[in-house]
Parts: structure tokens; C-alpha cells; sequence
């Protein structure tokens, strides 16, 4: 689970929450008809900009969110090189083997068009396509969120001309102004709470993972392509820490130094 996304959630609700109680009652930032007009607002105008079938993804995209990457660039960079040395001793038809026991279906594709004997360019191409639509397909989740953290304020705005409109409308009953009022700045503070900790945070952290996700599928190309093309292991591991930040080059050296 990635304990980022969950301490950043939980954290900015309970410091909400004890900012709200040392100046007065949760009670009174309690008020069902904002909640109502925000909540159900955001998603409805969310259904209308997305067809049902990607409005029912919303779960799996959030788990996504949450859910913490085991994998990364360093490692997929070993299990490459892994595949290069196992070519160079035994040949590209050794690496069948290798596939089979590979949970990435993304690379064991890669794997399997390099031993059929494709082209070199088909199977950059053939790869780099399926890479062009996994990252539309994330850009979809992201957009997801985006959508509904630009609504969420939206309603929130829309909240507070309706309790504004029913404060102005009942001016002689002074008992309605105080409901009306709370309608009307409530809304907006749930708009602004849902956009600006929940739906945008989780689309920014979606992004920051596709990302990742695009890194490393685009060392595994490289390498593949490299094996391919019979070049040195030593010569391929270079090029793939090619695509890492400095940084974590030093630490893939000085984890290799310590094993």
C-alpha cells in the first residue's frame, strides 16, 4: 500500500478536523443538503462526461492510487541484463524459457517476438505501440479525477448561489438566513476539500505513476532490442542505467558492490 497517498488523506482530514474543534463544533461544518448538492453534483456531472463503463473503473483506478509498486527501474535493469547473459551463453531460444515463468505480460510479449525472429524495427514498433496505449488508458483513470476535481468546486459555487438565493428570498424571516448562509459557504468548502486533497492529489499521483510505469517498459524495449542485436551485457547494463537519474545509478552501483 502506498502509505504516502493514505497518510497525506488521513492527515489533512484530522488536521482539518482539530483546526474546526479548536475554534468551535464539527457539528456546525455538518450540513447534509451541501453535501448533497456537492457530492451528488460531482458525480453526476461526472457520468455525463463519461460513458458508464469508465465511470465503474473509478474503484480500480483509486486501488491503484493506493496500492504500492514492488518493482522498479533498478530491477528491471537486472532482469534484463539476467536475459542478456542467458543469450550471449545459450541463444535467443534459451529465452522461452525464461518467459514462461515472467508475470509481466509487457515483456514476456518482447521476449516472445525476439525469439520468432521479428524484425528488429517491427518489434520496436509492435512494443512501442502497446506502450502509446497503456499510457491512453492511464491518461483515462487521470482524467477521471481530474474531471471530478474541477467539478467539485464547481457544485460547490453552485451551492452557494442556492443558499445566497434562499437567504436573499427569505430576508424578513431572520430564523432562514442562518441555514441558508450555512448552505451557502459550506458547499464550497466541501467543493474545495474534495478537489484539493482528494481528487486532484490522487490524479497528480496517478500521472507520477504511469510515468514509472512508462520508464521502465521503455528499458525493457531497449533491452530487448539490445539482445537482439547481440550486443555486451556490460555494454547494455550502460545503456539502460542511461535512462535512471544519477542518483539512483550510484545506489544500483553500491547495492551491486554489497552483494
Amino acid at each position: 500500500m502506498d502509505l504516502s497517498t493514505i497518510i497525506g488523506i488521513v492527515g489533512g482530514i484530522v488536521l482539518i478536523v482539530i483546526g474546526i474543534l479548536l475554534g468551535g463544533s464539527i457539528t456546525t461544518f455538518i450540513d447534509i443538503p451541501s453535501v448533497f448538492i456537492v457530492g451528488g453534483g460531482t458525480v453526476a456531472a461526472t457520468l455525463v462526461a463519461y460513458p458508464l463503463a469508465r465511470f465503474k473503473e473509478i474503484t480500480k483506478v483509486t486501488q491503484k492510487a493506493i496500492k504500492e509498486k514492488d518493482n522498479n527501474p533498478n530491477d528491471v535493469i537486472s532482469d534484463i541484463i539476467e536475459l542478456a547473459n542467458k543469450a550471449r551463453k545459450e541463444g535467443l531460444l534459451a529465452l522461452e524459457e525464461s518467459s514462461s515463468n515472467m508475470d509481466d505480460q509487457f515483456l514476456k510479449k518482447g521476449i516472445m517476438l525476439v525469439v520468432d525472429g521479428t524484425d528488429p524495427e517491427l518489434v520496436r514498433t509492435l512494443l512501442e505501440t502497446e506502450l502509446a496505449f497503456i499510457d491512453e488508458r492511464h491518461k483515462l483513470g487521470q482524467g477521471l479525477f481530474e474531471t471530478m476535481g474541477a467539478y467539485a468546486p464547481a457544485f460547490g459555487m453552485i451551492g452557494t448561489l442556492i443558499g445566497l438565493v434562499n437567504m436573499l428570498k427569505n430576508l424578513d424571516d431572520p430564523s432562514s438566513i442562518g441555514p441558508s448562509m450555512a448552505v451557502a459557504l459550506l458547499t464550497t468548502m466541501y467543493g474545495s476539500f474534495l478537489a484539493n486533497l482528494i481528487f486532484l492529489p490522487i490524479a497528480n499521483k496517478l500521472k507520477i505513476k504511469s510515468r514509472e510505469e512508462t520508464l521502465e517498459k521503455e528499458i525493457m524495449v531497449e533491452g530487448l532490442l539490445s539482445i537482439q542485436a547481440g550486443e555486451n551485457p556490460r555494454i547494455i547494463e550502460e545503456k539502460l542505467k542511461a535512462f535512471l537519474p544519477p542518483s539512483m545509478r550510484r545506489d544500483e552501483q553500491t547495492r551491486e558492490g554489497g552483494e
